[in-house]
């Protein structure tokens, strides 16, 4: 398999993704901390209201993140496609995720001309102990 090269940093892809969803809040908008080939890392800051009852963090807001480390795991390697979209997203719970940051490592599985295939792990308390596991599927615009 081919490497695969970022087109884009940390902070281009987060300027790209706040170009994309301008309207969401800055404090609380994941924040991409790394991109590397075929990888990236976000981190979505811990902030009341993610919790549901039994004290750990929803599972909508994990399905959230996982989509938006993909979403941004496809941005960083092919560029300024805003229109790429989530095709399928399938979302393992593994244990409760506590209180506190969430992150998320996302790998590009495949990046073909019309499909990305990405694996996104998330974790609150260490990466050994993932909260979830999801694979996301983009379709991207010919």
């Amino acid at each position: 398999m081919a490497t695969l090269e970022p087109r884009l940093t940390a902070d281009e892809t987060n300027a790209l993704l706040r170009r994309a969803f301008p309207d969401a809040p800055s404090a609380a908008f994941p924040r991409v901390t790394d991109v590397s080939p075929g990888r990236v890392c976000v981190l979505a800051p811990y902030r009341e209201g993610l919790l549901r009852p039994g004290g750990v963090i929803a599972g909508p807001t994990l399905m959230s993140l996982a989509d938006t480390a993909a979403y941004a795991l496809v941005l960083a390697h092919i560029g300024d496609e805003l229109m790429a979209v989530t095709s399928q997203l399938n979302m393992s719970f593994l244990r409760g995720a506590r209180p506190g940051d969430i992150h998320a490592e996302a790998e590009m599985l495949r990046l073909g001309r019309r499909l990305a295939i990405c694996d996104v792990r998330i974790w609150t308390e260490a990466p050994d102990r993932l909260a979830a596991q999801a694979n996301v599927t983009y379709a991207i615009p010919g």
